[in-house]
């Protein structure tokens, strides 16, 4: 396995407010841990949500003793949602604010996905598949026929989430079970990046571009010539 992280302010932000964490090696009782976060709020609530959000999930799954991966990082996540809304609460000037959450480990090429808000998992193999499913106004059109798929990406409302952590006392998180195969590369982005790039673009520079890390850069570039309208996070995994 091969893993490389990358995350930037895109062209129109005056704020960097993705955050990410990729560890290759052991995080507590996960052999791994990849995590993107998009942050939301005011001038400083969505940088501080995505950033807070990852640290003390990461620290919760350091402190677990729980064997499975599902149930671990339903716990941890659980916390995390705890805590973010005790911290808006405390300060004026965090109220209200609320990230996305994509959290992934592989353990003997079967990936544990959970998933909360608009940011996203893909697998690119043969072809590119989305894993996650959108928690969002435009995507819940797509599914009662109201839109279709093909116009979600330029809807004017396409950034109006309908699930994020710290905004709700109950978290509903997403979580998906993956089989992985020799050469199938992950990718977990912000929606700095799928607002910008068509899928099958996507598809075409991480299989066109092997070393993660050239891959990542690609990306950003590519997603910034487009327009940079937002922050950008990635993360690709070579499996």
């Amino acid at each position: 396995m091969k893993a490389f992280s990358i995350t930037d302010i895109g062209e129109r932000r005056r704020i960097n407010q993705d955050y990410v964490f990729c560890s290759e090696v052991a995080v507590g009782m996960l052999p791994n841990l990849f995590i993107v976060a998009d942050g939301m709020g005011g001038h400083n609530a969505g940088d501080y949500a995505s950033r807070f959000c990852v640290e003390f999930f990461k620290q919760r799954i350091e402190e677990s003793l729980i064997e499975s991966p599902v149930a671990s990082i339903e716990a941890a996540l659980k916390e995390t949602n705890d805590m973010l809304r005790s911290k808006a609460q405390e300060q004026i000037d965090l109220e209200g604010m609320g990230t996305t959450f994509v959290a992934a480990t592989i353990s003997d090429k079967v990936m544990y996905v959970t998933n909360v808000g608009d940011s996203r998992l893909y697998v690119v193999g043969k072809e590119i598949r989305q894993i996650t499913e959108d928690h969002s106004l435009v995507e819940a059109m797509v599914k009662t026929g109201e839109l279709d798929k093909s116009e979600a990406r330029l809807h004017p409302n396409k950034n109006i989430i309908t699930r994020a952590v710290g905004v709700n006392e109950d978290l509903e998180p997403d979580f998906f079970e993956v089989s992985l195969e020799d050469g199938d590369t992950v990718l977990i982005c912000s929606d700095g990046l799928t607002n910008m790039l068509e899928d099958e673009l996507i598809e075409q520079i991480v299989k066109e571009n092997d070393d993660p890390a050239i891959a990542a850069e690609t990306l950003v570039k590519h997603a910034n010539q487009n327009g940079g309208k937002d922050n950008i996070a990635i993360i690709i995994i070579k499996v």
